[in-house]
């Protein structure tokens, strides 16, 4: 199953067409906030925002990609190397060594119209993290009662497959997670603690699910939006030892209103999560 967001004009003409923005013209050239930069066309992850930097061309530049995000290829003139999403295949920039303006010695000169950018803030400037554990409603029930925890929302993360369903990521082919976003006060509770939490409430040592809900929707997964997440969420999972996936954050997905709050409406408790001491 595939399914991409529909383009404007202006960016089909650069993903597709494979054309160039004029130089400054992009809202991300000037851009610093703190996220993921994921591809316009299809949602995959492909810089985090700690790879960029100024370089005064004109475009936004980054001096490494997210793992396998991007592919290289030959430009039909032999001399530059263009840069394309590894999923789609849409045209991002082209990328150059040798320039020295990093000590990778790497830039990739990319089209804002090729991105679009996830924050790792809300609004209001508190900050968010996503957790998959099996079903959505045991992991929100459990980490909305964090203290420090702002909301906890279940959804979709990680798939190839823009605006899934609920009957479309229970059938395993658009490659999401049921998940949830937290969103949370850093001065009150630690992305360290939060993480712990999380190993504590499923069982991150499950390879085909959790408990009785099969398939790849409900694998133990941790979405980073930093790399001082990932490097956390690293740090605890060899530590456990565990079967969790640690990957970049893409687009989150809501999931539709009656998976909110489940068993608070119905009043059920959690089938297949339950606390356990870890650390």
């Amino acid at each position: 199953m595939q399914r991409y967001h529909s383009l404007t004009p202006e960016e089909k003409n650069i993903l597709v067409n494979k054309q160039t923005e004029c130089p400054g013209s992009g809202c991300f050239d000037s851009f610093s906030h703190l996220g993921i930069y994921l591809c316009k066309q299809c949602d995959a992850p492909l810089y985090l925002s700690s790879s960029k930097f100024s370089s005064g061309c004109g475009w936004p530049s980054f001096d490494e990609q997210i793992k396998d995000a991007v592919l290289k290829k030959t430009d039909p003139d032999g001399n530059r190397t263009e840069i394309l999403c590894q999923r789609c295949g849409g045209h991002l920039g082209h990328v150059f060594t040798g320039e020295h303006f990093t000590e990778k010695n790497t830039r990739h000169c990319v089209n804002s119209l090729s991105l679009q950018f996830i924050s790792a803030l809300n609004p209001q400037g508190f900050a968010k993290a996503i957790f998959a554990g099996g079903c959505f409603w045991g992991v929100e029930h459990f980490l909305k009662k964090i203290p420090g925890v702002l909301s906890a929302i279940s959804g979709y993360v990680g798939g190839h497959v823009t605006s899934p369903t609920y009957e479309e990521v229970c059938s395993g082919l658009t490659g999401h997670l049921e998940a949830v976003e937290v969103t949370y006060d850093p001065e009150k509770v630690t992305y360290e603690d939060l993480a712990k939490a999380f190993f504590e409430i499923h069982d991150p040592y499950q390879k085909n699910g959790q408990g009785p809900d099969l398939g790849p929707q409900y694998l133990s997964a941790i979405f980073y939006f930093t790399e001082h997440q990932c490097k956390i969420a690293e740090k605890l999972k060899n530590t456990l030892k565990a079967e969790t996936k640690i990957l970049p954050a893409s687009f989150f997905y809501p999931a539709e209103a009656y998976h909110q709050n489940y068993y608070e409406k119905t009043g059920k408790t959690p089938y297949c999560h339950r606390k356990i001491k870890r650390f």
